[in-house]
């Protein structure tokens, strides 16, 4: 049999990623164990302690991880978690908050500071919505995965012992949050919080009209010392995402894989908009505008110390481009 080399990698659990989890998508030249677990969990047991050989991770931390010179983990630009970001501003009923502007020299909450739904976010409401990042007081939940270089002008404090940012939102003790699932409060309409675009669809259909951005949330990375063993994985490991991805695109033109009755109808109001692969790798100048815009939102907010670091810096060489056609 010809030989290949025991890989281990967590990914979230996907249509896109489906595949490869069940194994009918195999890298080739490898012998690859796929595992599954939500972001927080698979992000932290990557970048504390390194479980994995590849893991599915926050391009927050990472960016952050290489922009302080830290080389133990390089990505390839597969992008398997994408999300518009509008409607995950929240704020809370007691604070009489309209529109962004409302917010500033208000007390806004996070799950943490390099959280990359924050950082999109924040970025956002700066430069499209006139809410500079220096004028909210913000305050984080959990503990940072990596380091940060905050500068001066910015606020950034801990919720008290206890407390959480969705609890003190809802009390009124926070004007508003920013926070990368819906909380309770707000799916079961509880009364205590609502969201700041109240059309978050519509806004963020508008955003992507004037931009061309469906924010890129996560990235795949693996260990630079399985990378230097073998060379040639990065560009298989792409391929294989590709295969697995292009299979769900097969599987959702069947109606009766979705239990959506006018599924057909939603995937073409979103590629006349998207395009035909609203999920594409690689980087293609939508891509590198897209990864940019976050890497300077990042350098920006005092996530990324290096300021000198580019998108080229932040992928494999080998998966910078296409290699040629066969033809």
């Amino acid at each position: 049999m010809p030989r290949t080399i025991p890989l281990t990698m967590m990914v979230g659990d996907y249509d896109i990623t489906r595949p490869l989890l069940d194994g009918v998508v195999q890298p080739q030249g490898t012998d690859l164990t796929v595992l599954t677990a939500p972001s927080p969990q698979r992000h932290w047991r990557m970048l504390k302690h390194g479980e994995f050989d590849i893991a599915e991770l926050s391009f927050g931390s990472y960016v952050a991880r290489r922009g302080r010179g830290e080389d133990d983990l390089v990505a390839v630009p597969v992008f398997p978690h994408r999300r518009f970001r509008h409607g995950y501003v929240f704020t809370s009923t007691q604070a009489g908050v309209e529109q962004p502007a409302d917010l500033a020299g208000r007390s806004v909450g996070l799950r943490s500071w390099q959280t990359t739904a924050g950082i999109w976010l924040r970025g956002i409401l700066a430069e499209h919505h006139g809410l500079p990042v220096e004028d909210v007081h913000w305050v984080t939940q959990d503990g940072e995965d990596e380091p940060l270089a905050l500068g001066p002008d910015i606020r950034l404090d801990r919720v008290p012992t206890g407390a959480t940012v969705t609890g003190m939102c809802s009390a009124g003790e926070l004007a508003g949050l920013i926070y990368p699932e819906i909380p309770k409060a707000v799916t079961t309409s509880d009364g205590t919080m609502g969201r700041l675009f109240s059309r978050a669809k519509e806004a963020e259909q508008a955003y992507y009209g004037a931009t061309g951005i469906f924010p890129i949330m996560h990235v795949v990375a693996m260990k630079a010392e399985v990378l230097e063993r073998h060379p040639w994985l990065a560009r298989t490991l792409m391929d294989a995402f590709e295969q697995s991805k292009q299979l769900a695109y097969r599987r959702m033109q069947d109606p009766r894989t979705v239990s959506l009755a006018w599924l057909r109808a939603l995937q073409d109001e979103e590629r006349a908009l998207l395009g035909h692969d609203p999920w594409q790798y690689g980087l293609s100048a939508a891509n590198r505008a897209n990864v940019a815009t976050f890497l300077g939102y990042a350098k920006a907010q005092g996530v990324v110390a290096d300021q000198q670091l580019s998108v080229d810096d932040l992928f494999v060489p080998s998966t910078r481009e296409q290699p040629p056609a066969f033809v």
